[in-house]
């Protein structure tokens, strides 16, 4: 079973500055804006357990992070976001569907033109090919994780602040893997998937 970091941990490991990245000057402001967690897998995953514990209850109120990835799948990827007071995840639209449920915070939804107020334990879902914007109306932090329907980011993918994602989705370094962008019947064939659960 491989059992991750609970969110909790998580956060309070992305609040420390960076104190052995930042002490080594090798390291240039780049490198660290556009980090990846390393302990992420980047390849399709293996089949075992994924266990994010009290995802709707229990994340804390504050991150230090943007947007992480917790984990990519062949047709799947959950994101944890946290949209800091004031802000906005951006208007965009994607080429995937995605599903964002709110655990903390008040924010205003936008989909297609139409407005709607979000808190946490609220679910909204977005298709693919429909414009969003999501706006944190709160006085505190609004988080949230979302589901991408198949993947839409790096495996490890990991943006502190609003920018640094935008500028790595821009200059293609936030490109979903090639293997999580597979049809069915190819991942079938392959060997990656198969109805015996047995690899």
């Amino acid at each position: 079973m491989l059992k991750t970091l609970l969110p909790r941990t998580l956060f309070t490991l992305s609040s420390k500055p960076l104190t052995s990245v930042t002490a080594r000057k090798a390291f240039s402001q780049s490198a660290i804006r556009f980090a990846k967690d390393p302990k992420m897998p980047s390849g399709p995953p293996k089949h075992e357990m994924a266990y994010f514990p009290e995802m709707t209850s229990a994340l804390p109120s504050k991150s230090g992070e943007f947007r992480r990835v917790l984990w990519t799948g062949l047709y799947s990827q959950v994101v944890l976001m946290t949209v800091p007071v004031g802000g906005d995840i951006g208007d965009e639209v994607h080429t995937v569907d995605q599903a964002l449920t709110f655990t903390s915070g008040i924010g205003k939804a936008t989909i297609a033109g139409k407005d709607q107020d979000v808190k946490a334990g609220d679910l909204m879902v977005v298709p693919a090919g429909t414009q969003h914007q999501f706006v944190n109306t709160g006085p505190t932090p609004l988080i949230l994780y979302t589901i991408y329907s198949p993947a839409e980011h790096n495996p490890q993918s990991v943006h502190k602040t609003k920018e640094e994602g935008d500028e790595e989705e821009e200059s293609g370094k936030d490109e979903a893997p090639d293997w999580s962008r597979k049809p069915k019947a190819e991942n079938e064939k392959n060997g990656l998937v198969n109805t015996s659960g047995k690899y």
